[in-house]
């Protein structure tokens, strides 16, 4: 009896944080991936380890890494990306509530877009440091290439991108939108776009700039992966006492 009231009582008082929702799925992975939870906590994951809002993905060298989000939308990371969900919310019976913010500080993905996409396209966007990127249903790619890094006290790291620094864009259906400071350019299937910084206005690139994206074939298996669910509970967990986090 005491331990019940016990556990009650600490689930009263953590409830906001055993509320937290799971926005994703880790549906593929081909190496390491950090998690940088909002609270500051860092975390591997693994194939089905769960997504929440806030959090910010690390892909490691060599790694790509799929989430599907529970609307069914996929981001796939390439290797050495940074990507951060900043707010995603999704309710099929809620439509009027329907977010999805992320945020890729550097690095490259490939978007998908999931049912939220279908219906409300306009609740979609994808920050960068260059530039912000609008769906219109959409399977796009984006990479972002920061500025060459200098060493301090010392010159600069003599290294040279295959692509220049800025953000590149590639759609395989649909179109995105892509807006700055500069202005704003639509872009359709087939097209491959460029944007140097947040001043300068996007630009349609004629050939592809040298943007790739090769995941193992595994990822490209459709839905056959772990699904995601915002309902509270894992399938993959069993009988858990008392947790609060």
């Amino acid at each position: 009896m005491l331990k019940s009231l016990l556990c009650a009582a600490l689930l009263l008082a953590g409830g906001g944080a055993w509320a937290a929702q799971v926005v994703g799925v880790v549906a593929h992975l081909s190496g390491p991936l950090l998690d940088r939870k909002a609270d500051g906590s860092v975390k591997v994951l693994g194939p089905k380890s769960e997504i929440e809002n806030g959090d910010t993905l690390v892909s490691e060298k060599n790694t790509y890494a799929q989430i599907r989000f529970v609307d069914n939308s996929e981001i796939t990371l390439k290797p050495g990306t940074t990507f951060r969900v900043e707010n995603f919310n999704y309710d099929a019976g809620k439509p009027e509530a329907d977010s999805a913010a992320f945020d890729l500080v550097k690095g490259g993905l490939r978007s998908i877009t999931g049912l939220l996409g279908k219906r409300n396209k306009e609740k979609f966007s994808l920050k960068t440091p260059s530039a912000t990127i609008g769906i219109r249903g959409t399977t796009f790619l984006a990479q972002y290439v920061p500025p060459p890094a200098e060493v301090p006290g010392g010159p600069s790291t003599p290294t040279v991108p295959v692509l220049p620094p800025g953000l590149h864009v590639s759609v395989t259906e649909g179109a995105i939108v892509v807006t700055n400071n500069g202005g704003s350019l639509g872009f359709q299937a087939g097209q491959f776009g460029y944007v140097p910084g947040v001043n300068q206005a996007p630009v349609i690139v004629p050939p592809n700039p040298g943007l790739q994206f090769t995941p193992p074939p595994s990822f490209n298996g459709g839905a056959s992966g772990p699904q995601a669910s915002n309902s509270g509970s894992s399938p993959d967990k069993g009988g858990v006492d008392c947790i609060v986090r």
